[in-house]
């Protein structure tokens, strides 16, 4: 319960005294009523959306907890406010189990069928008076959280709704989660579900930060929320825009109410933050009114809602009506309509590709087309842009090119835009200058430029994330985010630099511990050894993908042929046009790149020639399909595959039917469970060997 004379509620006392004159007492003292009086503060702010102060006083009471924690380390509390930052990095997340059942709801689009569990429910409880509770059925990822005497002390995942996966450190930086409930009328220990969610507007501004660095965007909302609650890094969580609402309660030492209105209103006043838009309903058909205002109002909200949730209100009733094996019985989700193709472009933003062109991308409202959830669309190049004449603000049809690459087909006119240019926004124009690195942009026809090179940080980063992918240098573990530091802390500035990165410097980046850093090196290092035409791939050459490098590596058989052919050389190779060839020229001409190649090899880089083009004896493993899971012990995960390769078989990522053989290393993975449902043979290392040596 607030303390009513605490000084940093209203008009905050912000003269403090030095923190090296507090006593130990005065200083606990202090440190208390700054947690409580933050607390307040995130509640008033985050849950009313009704602030007392300004976020410059906050900001100091803040720093002051900040620094009396840092003096007094013995005052420190996993449930300070300061904790929202963020805590030590994990190697993993561990699994824990819920208190009580998360129960999953069957789904439902007809309304006939929602008709259907109305008459289910009055029969099966005998005409018995009862309500319903309806709410907005969050897109966004659910959570438990345990409070035990006000204090927030753990929060897990859905999961398989038996057990999932504990989050606490990640959920502690959503500041509209209390570390500590308010008032003083909460049970001792509270088991609490909740929705956490990433606002649109979040969204959008983080999907617009992640294209511009060269990143690849979240498809929605719910896959950004879901992704980022499960981050080993707490300190990268509280960068990112999450909220929540709760909505239930799972757990309790002492009765809570007897009806979820009930439960709802309570809610609030411990610091829990509800949606508005839920409502009380007695008939079916005030069920019906609900269900299509609710649909009526999802465009405007800033949070995704992918249908309703009916629920019965009172908790007697639920306990007779029972549930099944996964879900409740008395309660039904009813979904809204998917929308299709048709929906509202809110942002271009400009994406530098690790070439230097630069794409205008469409950031849009997520809609469904042809079943896949779209949130971002190709708009080419300026030209494009201007002869469809797509603006921000502007309603737009979405189609997946070749079923794949989602594009702006064109702009819909609609009676909010009211028939006027000046309702619109501004055309949107290609940028003077990189958003990457400030460079002065060339315009090559109708495509813009970043002629900067690896001294841009996007282009940077897309060679590196190029140069480790699977099918290129097959270096794991250098995702995007790692990547990002690497480039971001100017401790890779080439390709080179990869390589001269120690175990230690590694380490010392975020969500990297001594265990994965040492795994990260030996990674990086083992693929020193690699086939020519994945090392050809790798190096990004413009026009030059898996099946072009390929030709090039059996055509001229070692890297110094290639590098010494001439235009009308590389012609004579089937498949090679003048594009390629002069493409292929000019990269081995440019210094930079001449440069980069001499200190790989420098660093022990070695290429091994491609295979002889000869026949089935000298390939006897021709049209086979490997994928391999686990660590071996006698090859490095490079090695096998380009073994299995060398023999004419292809090494690929995952399973399916058509895979020949799955090798089973130490500590699988799921690839393993899939195999045997599908009936594919494994192979464990010795086996692997065997066949290998028996070829």
């Amino acid at each position: 319960m607030m303390n009513a004379d605490n000084p940093f509620v209203r008009d905050p006392q912000l003269d403090f005294d030095d923190v090296d004159t507090l006593s130990d007492d005065q200083a606990r003292e202090q440190v208390e009523r700054l947690r409580e009086a933050l607390d307040f503060h995130d509640y008033r702010y985050y849950v009313q959306n009704d602030p007392v102060i300004a976020d410059r006083a906050y900001d100091q009471l803040f720093r002051r907890l900040e620094a009396l924690e840092e003096a007094f380390p013995e005052l420190q509390s996993p449930n300070s406010p300061t904790r929202r930052v963020g805590a030590e990095p994990l190697d993993s997340l561990e699994r824990v189990e819920h208190v009580a059942p998360m129960l999953s709801l069957n789904a439902e689009f007809e309304a006939d069928n929602v008709a259907g569990f109305d008459k289910f429910i009055r029969d099966n409880l005998d005409g018995g008076e009862f309500t319903y509770v309806c709410e907005p059925k969050f897109d966004g990822l659910s959570v438990e959280i345990l409070y035990e005497n006000g204090e927030l002390t753990r929060a897990s995942t859905r999961g398989n709704g038996e057990e999932g996966e504990l989050v606490t450190d990640n959920v502690r930086t959503i500041h509209a989660v209390p570390l500590r409930l308010q008032g003083d009328d909460y049970p001792d220990f509270l088991a609490v579900r909740g929705e956490v969610l990433m606002p649109k507007s979040g969204f959008q501004e983080l999907n617009k930060r992640r294209i511009e660095r060269g990143d690849d965007p979240f498809a929605n909302p719910r896959n950004a929320a879901a992704g980022t609650v499960r981050l080993l890094d707490p300190s990268q969580v509280a960068q990112r825009p999450l909220d929540i609402f709760f909505y239930d309660v799972m757990d309790a030492s002492a009765p809570v109410a007897e009806t979820e209105c009930r439960v709802l209103d309570r809610f609030p006043r411990w610091g829990l933050k509800i949606d508005e838009h839920s409502r009380r309903c007695e008939t079916l058909e005030e069920v019906e009114a609900f269900y299509a205002s609710l649909e009526e109002v999802r465009d405007e909200l800033d949070y995704e809602i992918d249908g309703m949730v009916i629920k019965v209100n009172e908790f007697a009733h639920r306990e007779r009506l029972g549930v099944r094996s996964r879900s409740p019985r008395w309660a039904l989700a009813w979904k809204f309509t998917p929308k299709k193709e048709i929906t509202t472009l809110e942002q271009i933003v400009v994406q530098v590709g690790r070439t230097g062109k630069l794409t205008p991308v469409a950031l849009l409202d997520p809609v469904d087309v042809g079943g896949v959830t779209v949130s971002r669309a190709t708009l080419h190049n300026i030209e494009e842009v201007h002869a469809k004449d797509v603006r921000v603000g502007d309603t737009v049809r979405i189609q997946r090119a070749g079923d794949v690459i989602p594009e702006v087909v064109e702009r819909i006119d609609t009676a909010n835009e009211k028939g006027g240019e000046d309702e619109r926004g501004e055309p949107f124009e290609m940028p003077e200058h990189c958003p990457s690195c400030g460079a002065e942009v060339v315009r090559e026809g109708p495509n813009h430029f970043c002629p900067n090179g690896m001294s841009c940080p996007a282009q940077l980063r897309g060679r590196i994330q190029h140069f480790a992918a699977r099918n290129a240098m097959d270096i794991e573990g250098l995702g995007e985010e790692t990547v990002e530091q690497l480039v971001s802390r100017e401790m890779v500035r080439s390709i080179p630099d990869l390589y001269e990165l120690d175990v230690d410097a590694i380490a010392g980046l975020e969500r990297f511990a001594d265990k994965s850093a040492r795994k990260l090196y030996d990674n990086i290092q083992g693929s020193k050894k690699v086939r020519l035409h994945r090392f050809l791939f790798a190096l990004g050459i413009p026009m030059v993908g898996q099946h072009t490098a390929r030709l090039l590596a059996e055509a001229f058989g070692s890297l110094d042929a290639l590098r010494d052919a001439d235009e009308e050389a590389l012609l004579e190779v089937s498949g090679v046009g003048s594009e390629i060839a002069g493409s292929v020229v000019d990269f081995f001409d440019e210094e930079q790149n001449e440069r980069a190649l001499e200190r790989l090899f420098d660093m022990g880089l070695e290429l091994e020639e491609p295979p002889s083009a000869g026949g089935e004896a000298e390939r006897p493993l021709e049209g086979k399909k490997f994928v391999f899971t686990g660590s071996l012990a006698d090859f490095t995960r490079s090695e096998a595959k380009r073994r299995v390769e060398d023999l004419g078989a292809r090494a690929t990522s995952s399973v399916s039917g058509e895979t020949d053989y799955v090798v089973v290393g130490d500590n699988p993975g799921s690839k393993l469970d899939q195999a045997r449902e599908l009936g594919v043979e494994i192979l464990d290392e010795e086996a692997f060997g065997e066949l290998l040596s028996g070829l």
